[in-house]
């Protein structure tokens, strides 16, 4: 039988210890020079769970990172490392050195800077960020705060991967994960971030055409703009339409941004997030093509969309999720504030 570090270290996450059956014990290689790029392994596997996606952000292959870590473990005469349901996690002895680790990570981001002294006395922050969202959080929550902190600290640099998804127990590759719900994710740090509700939009155009339904069982007339069936993994989202009738047609796809351009070409009723519903309920929202058969007609402003239904309404929540270790990083402690401050005057 594969032990728990074996069996991980066959799924990506080499590790020549474990596959060879030996453990260092306490004393093995005790007082050995610990080398500062052991050290940054470390770091890297501790804030993102996974030799992988660790060896990604350094910029070297899975087997360096592996490399590096079983140096380290022989240096210190102890495992720095253990396998967890949700990827690799710090022993004792391993948060122990997270310290160390830090000090040497900080050391060479001021030597990158053009003038360390002014950056370590203006505050600067440095680093890469590595987030996980829903687009609607990313396009409305995300950017606005991500742009300011950028334009205050050029040497941030920020990452964003937009999908739909439950919170990952097996997580990698991100510091920052929001999800839809509450997530099931017991080796991260959950924060609430903000409700916010689905409801049913249309165009008055497309209203005028079809009518107006005035019950939840007028939607059978209707065709309905909203993700697929089957095909979304939050519980939330998936039972968003419960308590309506089958429609007379569907248009379905897994990004909210066409549920919203669909909407407002006239295609059918959205569900759609009110935050962006009601963005087009103002006028706002990008200038599209209105149909036309004189080649150099002008767009026009984006159609106003109607609230139908006002009480059916879906309640949602966003939520982050963030490993403890990745909070440590000051760079990645700057993005998660502004997003919580973004999302609470959002």
């Amino acid at each position: 039988m594969q032990t728990p570090r074996a069996r991980a270290s066959s799924g990506g996450t080499a590790d020549p210890a474990a596959a060879s059956g030996t453990v260092p014990g306490p004393a093995a290689g005790a007082g050995l020079r610990i080398a500062p790029d052991d050290l940054l392994a470390l770091l890297a596997v501790a804030r993102l769970g996974k030799y992988t996606a660790a060896a990604a952000s350094m910029g070297v292959n899975h087997t360096t990172v592996s490399r590096r870590i079983a140096a380290l473990e022989k240096a210190v005469g102890d495992r720095v490392l253990a396998a967890s349901p949700d990827g690799w996690e710090l022993t004792a002895r391993g948060r122990h050195l997270l310290p160390a680790a830090e000090a040497v990570e900080a050391a060479l981001a001021s030597a990158s800077q053009p003038d360390p002294a002014t950056a370590k006395s203006t505050g600067a922050v440095i680093g890469t960020v590595r987030v996980a969202t829903t687009p609607g959080f990313a396009n409305w929550v995300a950017l606005p705060a991500i742009a300011e902190l950028q334009r205050q600290h050029p040497g941030l640099q920020v990452e964003i991967t937009t999908v739909t998804q439950p919170a990952r127990r097996y997580r990698s590759g991100v510091d920052i994960e929001v999800v839809v719900g509450r997530p099931d994710a017991p080796q991260s740090l959950t924060h609430f971030l903000r409700p916010y509700s689905l409801g049913l939009f249309a165009t008055e155009e497309y209203l005028e055409a079809h009518g107006t339904p005035q019950t939840p069982a007028d939607m059978a007339d209707h065709r309905l703009i909203y993700y697929p069936e089957h095909s979304v993994g939050v519980a939330e989202l998936a039972h968003a339409t419960q308590g309506l009738p089958e429609p007379a047609g569907f248009l379905r796809s897994n990004s909210v941004r066409l549920h919203v351009h669909a909407t407002v070409l006239g295609m059918g009723v959205g569900l759609l997030p009110t935050y962006m519903g009601d963005t087009w309920t103002h006028g706002f929202g990008p200038a599209v093509e209105a149909p036309r058969s004189d080649a150099e007609a002008a767009p026009t402003s984006a159609p106003r969309l109607v609230r139908v239904l006002p009480d059916f309404e879906r309640r949602m929540e966003y939520w982050a999720a963030v490993r403890p270790e990745a909070l440590r990083s000051n760079a990645v402690e700057h993005v998660f504030h502004a997003l919580r401050r973004s999302a609470r005057a959002f």
